[in-house]
């Protein structure tokens, strides 16, 4: 082919993978296989080493610059970027909005919501529809030239499907599943893993070599069309549609409200569906949906008056740590627990975390009257991720350990290996009120209606003080004490009485034991008869149970009051099933060996540790967590972020039904 060929010919391939481009980001619909379009880049590629006089900088081959840059050159805003104010609740949102109204002069304002993706903001000018610069957000008059790494993201277009000169701004981001997969590889390659998603992109950003960029797989929504003024449409809602006319790729979950309730509505909406976004989302943008009522709004110093980021409450906030009490639990451990100035956090007032243990504290070098920075993820216990040094007073206290319990007085000592501390006292009572909330918890006897309030109250009349004393109470007992009306006692005995009968790992669970759990009582139930004689067996030999497990068995059953606490519970009426019995008296069944199952949501006709133990009497397992090799993940009402990541990894979901179906 001649000059003029070759150029015919390279025009209609970047014409046709930039329709290609446009169609999958923006429209999501793809028009070929990725296969094919790699083809036709590979063809654009080899056209223009032949002729390198014809690359441009809109060629989908200039994603990827040469060598790395030396250093990020300083980019000059045309439009100056601004940030948004935030709010957390309806009563912000609703004064917000009495505010548009007051300073417009009228009686109801229409909105435009968008949700707000957590990500990196950025600044894109074209010239003639061709991608010229790529900025950060900077001061909001000077930010930096990141063009070469913004190039690298597929969604953001290099040439426009109309050549005008304008400027875009949207937000940055890296996907829940590749932010996943990449700690994954760096976990293999002993690499420090990124905190979050918005880290990892922030960081991929700030790469003077473009290639680390592209490796990170990042992604563009663009939600802005800020210059020229003239060229702006009139409503905000017409603006989102613009821009996806003109090949950016804008998030399809806006929407156009006709007044503020319908806002606080989306606002509700997404709260409960934002993790199903495969990105993170920190709330929804609320802008004043006509131009002309934005133009009469203006601007504060650093926000506009028209617009505000309506979050929902967050993970971390700031409060003071105004004392710490250590608290005792079953086994002894003494837990530092944080006493906090009241603080919002996820919609739940957060006045207690944990500190863990002597070496968190030190670790975390914080004392007594700091400012402190709180999270709460999910329902994990809150925790103090650091204190703000800036803001320590003259008179912060050091937090030391007790050298007595606080409980009964004994010596507090440190086990060797241990990082713990724990009371030397066995019959402490905190240690034995721990101790049998534990044994009616869930996961051992499940007694229902018999909560750690119900037991303190036992206690404190004398009603108990061992395990085995629950399964002598009678309903007479109960009538006197508060709270106890002839049908509430009825019901708690009732309870007590039918859970008498407790398969091998749930009662393996409810002694307490160091270091044994769930998992590890299943393992052991497998392959013991007889509760007395575990500490005889071989128990080194069984897969999963390790040296310090032993241990600790070992000890347990050397301890005179545990061998009487069999015998009299067993004189009590307490009878333990053989283990995972399955139905018409066969020996344990094998259907699910070596499957995987893990639970999330609420299920409504089975609990969810019936589930898991129908699961283990069939041979298969039930860890907490998710991971490529899960088998099925168990879907109930209200899924948590297990279910996304099921869906990332391809993992087989289920309905309960359809789980039921398979463990009949």
């Amino acid at each position: 082919m001649n000059k003029e060929q070759v150029r015919e010919r390279i025009g209609k391939l970047k014409k046709v993978i930039q329709e290609a481009r446009y169609s999958y980001h923006v429209l999501d619909k793809s028009i070929m296989s990725d296969a094919a379009l790699d083809s036709l880049k590979h063809e654009l590629y080899e056209l223009e080493q032949k002729r390198p006089d014809l690359i441009t900088p809109d060629s989908p081959t200039q994603r990827i610059g040469g060598r790395p840059l030396d250093e990020f050159k300083k980019v000059h805003h045309l439009v100056l970027q601004w940030s948004f104010n935030d709010i957390f609740n309806e009563e912000e949102i609703r004064n917000f909005d009495e505010r548009m109204k007051r300073e417009l002069g009228i009686k109801e304002i229409d909105y435009t919501v968008e949700l707000k993706i957590d990500g990196i903001h950025i600044i894109l000018t074209y010239k003639k529809g061709i991608f010229k610069t790529g900025a950060t957000r900077g001061d909001g008059k000077i930010g930096e030239d990141v063009t070469q790494n913004l190039k690298t993201i597929e969604s953001i277009p290099l040439h426009l499907r109309e050549n005008v000169d304008m400027v875009a701004e949207g937000e940055v981001f890296m996907r829940k599943s590749v932010f996943d997969k990449l700690n994954e590889k760096r976990k293999k390659l002993n690499q420090s893993l990124f905190a979050n998603p918005r880290n990892a992109a922030a960081g991929a950003i700030r790469q003077l070599d473009s290639k680390i960029a592209a490796e990170r797989c990042l992604d563009c929504y663009i939600y802005d069309y800020s210059w020229p003024e003239k060229d702006i449409p009139e409503s905000q809602f017409e603006e989102l549609k613009r821009l996806t006319e003109m090949g950016f790729k804008v998030n399809k979950k806006f929407q156009h409200c006709q007044n503020i309730e319908k806002v606080i509505k989306f606002w509700k909406e997404w709260q409960k569906k934002k993790d199903s976004e495969d990105y993170w989302i920190d709330g929804i943008v609320v802008k004043v949906n006509k131009r002309e009522h934005q133009n009469k709004l203006g601007y504060t110093g650093k926000a506009p008056r028209w617009a505000i980021a309506f979050k929902w409450p967050g993970e971390q906030a700031t409060t003071i740590l105004e004392k710490v009490v250590f608290q005792v639990g079953r086994t002894g451990k003494i837990t530092p627990v944080a006493w906090l100035k009241p603080v919002n956090i996820k919609g739940t007032i957060v006045s207690r975390a944990t500190l863990h243990n002597a070496d968190e504290i030190k670790r975390l070098g914080v004392k007594i009257k700091d400012t402190v920075i709180v999270e709460k993820a999910g329902d994990v216990i809150p925790h103090i991720i650091k204190f703000l040094s800036e803001l320590r007073p003259k008179n912060a206290e050091k937090i030391e350990i007790p050298k007595t319990c606080p409980i009964c007085g004994s010596k507090v000592i440190k086990l060797e290996g241990e990082v713990a501390h724990y009371c030397s006292n066995r019959k402490c009572g905190a240690r034995q009120r721990n101790k049998l909330s534990w044994f009616v918890s869930k996961k051992a006897f499940d007694i229902e209606g018999l909560g750690p309030k119900i037991i303190d109250q036992l206690m404190d009349e004398g009603l108990v003080s061992r395990a085995s004393d629950i399964f002598l109470l009678k309903q007479g007992d109960l009538k006197e004490l508060e709270r106890f009306a002839e049908k509430s006692s009825f019901n708690l005995i009732s309870a007590i009485e039918k859970s008498k009968t407790i398969t091998l790992p749930k009662f393996i669970v409810s002694l307490g034991i160091k270091y044994i759990g769930e998992e590890t009582a299943g393992l052991l139930a497998e392959k013991i008869t007889d509760i007395k004689k575990m500490p005889q067996e071989n128990l080194e030999q069984i897969k999963g149970i390790g040296p310090k497990a032993t241990e600790s068995i070992k000890h347990w059953f050397s301890q005179k009051e545990n061998i009487d606490l069999l015998k009299e519970l067993e004189k009590a009426g307490v009878r333990i099933e053989k283990v995972y019995p399955p139905a018409g008296g066969a020996e344990k069944s094998e259907k699910l060996k070596g499957k995987t199952f893990v639970f999330t949501g609420e299920l409504k006709t089975i609990s969810r540790e019936k589930a898991k133990e129908k699961v283990k009497a069939l041979g298969g397992k039930t860890p907490n967590s998710i991971n490529k090799n899960t088998d099925f993940l168990v879907l109930g009402q209200n899924p948590g972020s297990k279910y996304e990541k099921a869906k990332n990894l391809g993992i087989k979901i289920i309905s309960e039904k359809e789980f039921l179906d398979i463990i009949k």
